[in-house]
């Protein structure tokens, strides 16, 4: 059974550093494309970042994150991360660690939020920036 746990998370204020994690269990980690997404109140779920399952493990980012954000995998642990700093408040919302068999979902170097009907979800972690 396909399981992810996130952890991590919290309150930070604007310009800090938050840090979540997703222990994955129940599947061949290695070889699934790994991701995070987000919610705010209101508003669609929207990926955050993903990265690759094998080779060089490349990460996507949307634009908004891009050089605040990194993404890392640890096939070993079957655990990802996702360092955040120069935290904002718009990057408030729930979090969710995202897993897909196969390549990731990307087009034109960007990460997308659809194409991931087959993905299986955690339960989420709560991010809040306050300015």
């Amino acid at each position: 059974q396909e399981k992810l746990v996130e952890s991590g998370g919290g309150s930070a204020q604007a310009g800090g550093s938050l840090s979540l994690s997703c222990a994955a269990s129940g599947f061949r980690y290695e070889v699934y494309c790994m991701g995070w997404f987000r919610q705010a109140p209101a508003k669609a779920r929207e990926v955050v970042a993903v990265i690759s399952p094998y080779g060089n493990m490349k990460a996507y980012y949307i634009d908004s994150v891009q050089g605040r954000f990194l993404l890392s995998r640890d096939n070993a642990q079957h655990t990802l991360y996702l360092q955040m700093k120069d935290l904002k408040p718009e990057d408030s919302g729930d979090y969710y660690c995202a897993a897909q068999r196969g390549a990731c979902p990307v087009e034109n170097g960007k990460p997308l939020s659809t194409h991931w009907s087959s993905g299986t979800w955690g339960q989420g972690t709560q991010v809040t920036v306050s300015s």
